[in-house]
């Protein structure tokens, strides 16, 4: 795959509690990226539905569908329609009791490639994820599209070097991470900026470290009553972890960008990371924690 080039489109859009008129509005910039020359067009993480892991609640189970099911089988039509790869972020229902965080990736001709469950699930204030989703257990995937090969891992596991690094060493040319983040509206703006900083920086770094582009799409707008700030900014990397493109804070956007995906053997090859690995010396990171004796 070496000298290709391919259009990335991201989707950076706000939600409301219908997930029909989420769906709808999501083909719709689906259709907008494709007609900017999108060939791989990646949405938010739950973009059918609102943030709904703020509170514990039964009622939000009812969300959930089989993956593949009704909201793959739409897209699968529209990627099959406009010649587009879609990467889509699901609330899936696997069976009764058990439930994942799960990105399907559907082909240009509509071929329902496989999915990725997330793995890293957290449990934190407004992110109770641990009361919805089974840690996945598909492990790490790579999915091979018409357009490239690609790696998907879902939000909270863009905190963990170890997630990009296996998906990279499978053969990922890109890392997709469709994304659920904001801020909670009664923050200051200097914790904001930190905030932001940090998780831009850590998926920047995985970039470099792995000698791959990062492609980072969030939500964007007010939830939870105006109490979460979900704060967009999407973005683009280069292998070098140089920004390409990044969204807005505030804003919807539909962005296309063309990336090169020889980078990937230029920068390898004056950086040699990978080549100098020492696997034989990494077998403590297995570990939860090393005690000293």
């Amino acid at each position: 795959m070496s000298g290709k080039k391919v259009k990335i489109g991201t989707v950076q859009m706000s939600c409301t509690k219908a997930p029909s008129e989420n769906l709808a509005k999501a083909i719709e910039k689906v259709r907008e990226a494709a007609t900017k020359g999108a060939q791989i067009i990646c949405l938010q993480e739950l973009f059918t539905s609102l943030y709904f892991c703020d509170v514990e609640d039964y009622e939000n189970f009812k969300l959930a569908e089989s993956i593949p099911g009704p909201s793959t089988d739409t897209l699968s039509a529209v990627a099959k329609e406009l010649g587009v790869v879609i990467i889509a972020s699901l609330f899936e229902k696997r069976t009764q009791g058990i439930y994942h965080n799960t990105t399907a990736v559907l082909d240009a001709d509509g071929a329902y490639l496989g999915k990725y469950r997330k793995m890293h699930i957290p449990d934190d204030p407004a992110y109770y994820e641990k009361f919805y989703f089974t840690p996945g257990d598909l492990g790490y995937k790579v999915f091979k599209t018409k357009f490239a090969t690609l790696g998907v891992l879902i939000c909270w596991d863009q905190w963990y070097p170890e997630a990009s690094r296996i998906t990279a060493l499978m053969g990922a040319e890109i890392l997709f991470y469709p994304t659920a983040i904001g801020w909670a509206t009664s923050q200051d703006e200097a914790t904001n900026t930190e905030q932001y900083n940090a998780w831009q920086t850590i998926q920047r770094s995985h970039s470099v470290a792995n000698g791959v582009h990062v492609v980072s799409v969030n939500r964007v707008g007010l939830e939870q009553n105006g109490a979460m700030k979900f704060w967009g900014g999407s973005f683009i990397t280069n292998p070098f972890g140089s920004i390409l493109y990044k969204a807005s804070h505030e804003h919807e956007e539909v962005h296309v960008l063309e990336i090169d995906l020889n980078k990937t053997d230029s920068y390898r090859t004056h950086w040699p990371f990978l080549r100098d690995r020492r696997i034989d010396s990494y077998q403590p990171i297995t570990k939860r924690f090393i005690d000293e004796e």
